[in-house]
């Protein structure tokens, strides 16, 4: 049986994870407030440990692993952010980890992780839960998957719940969505402090398997890693976890195009002067695109973090 976390659990993980992860800063500006008509705090995941809110579902999953999990070592697949977040975790609580990244990863995540003292191993993109299971029946590694996982989930909330207490109350909440942990985590915390707030998720259109997944209470699987700009969104599926509560917590999931992000993107480096990842912009994007203008008049925006493949940016902002 499934075991869906309750709304509560993400409470219990901030008591957790008091005194490890950062408490991020709320970041406000006229100018996006004046362009949108709406007061707008974007929570900085940026400055978070690693660079990422995936520290926090890490950790929260680690630190809770029976002594006998913790010696044999824990396994994950990621692209990035989740790798960084578990190596450290796992460095902190003094736990091997290793893991799986695609070949195509950014360089600089998967320099990040090594650093965190991580074994990585590398594989194509659509081959990482396959090498992972292998490890898994080989060394007896313990799978900490990136957002299927519900520790993962509650530690994820973490930095919705932060947000909701120190904005005060909101009447929207944005969080990208690529396999579901962020969107999940943040659902619970507004349902667990403020049920009032609407909660919505935001994925780029080439990857809007989550979309479908939310509308049809079915998981939908793509047979490919989807060509998006936001590497930390491309997620083939969401979790089995996290469907069931994206569907009785989250009030809608939009999609934007891959233009859309390059113009979120360029808006927050270039005028609110902070240095996030693709991923972080997506959740902005429709708030910029006017796609939810009028429906709220404070609204909360989560930037799931900042490690970016500078190479990569400085391609896009050359244009």
């Amino acid at each position: 049986m499934i075991n869906i976390p309750r709304p509560t659990a993400v409470l219990e993980a901030a008591a957790r994870l008091q005194g490890i992860a950062n408490h991020t800063p709320l970041h406000t500006s006229r100018t996006l407030n004046a362009q949108t008509g709406q007061q707008i705090f974007l929570k900085c995941e940026n400055f978070q440990r690693v660079g990422a809110f995936k520290f926090r579902g890490a950790y929260n999953a680690v630190s809770q692993l029976s002594p006998a999990q913790q010696a044999a070592g824990v396994v994950t697949h990621s692209s990035g952010n989740h790798a960084q977040g578990l190596a450290l975790a796992a460095q902190l609580l003094g736990i091997q980890a290793t893991i799986v990244m695609p070949e195509d990863s950014p360089a600089i995540k998967k320099a990040a992780t090594a650093g965190y003292g991580a074994t990585i191993v590398t594989c194509p993109a659509i081959e990482r839960e396959t090498v992972c299971a292998e490890l898994i029946a080989r060394h007896g590694y313990t799978l900490i998957h990136p957002y299927d996982n519900p520790h993962i989930i509650a530690g994820a909330g973490t930095a919705a719940l932060e947000l909701l207490q120190d904005a005060g109350p909101l009447d929207l909440l944005l969080a990208p969505i690529g396999g579901g942990g962020l969107l999940s985590g943040t659902a619970l915390a507004a349902a667990a402090i403020q049920p009032h707030c609407r909660v919505i998720g935001v994925e780029p259109a080439v990857a809007n398997d989550a979309q479908q997944s939310w509308q049809t209470g079915e998981i939908l699987r793509l047979t490919a890693v989807p060509p998006t700009l936001a590497d930390g969104l491309r997620t083939r599926y969401v979790g089995e976890h996290n469907l069931p509560i994206l569907r009785q917590y989250v009030d809608d999931i939009l999609t934007v195009t891959e233009e859309d992000i390059v113009a979120a993107l360029k808006f927050i480096w270039l005028r609110l002067k902070l240095v996030v990842e693709p991923s972080s912009a997506v959740a902005l994007a429709p708030l910029l695109m006017g796609k939810i203008a009028g429906q709220a008049q404070r609204v909360g925006v989560i930037l799931s973090g900042g490690n970016v493949d500078v190479a990569g940016i400085g391609a896009i902002f050359a244009d």
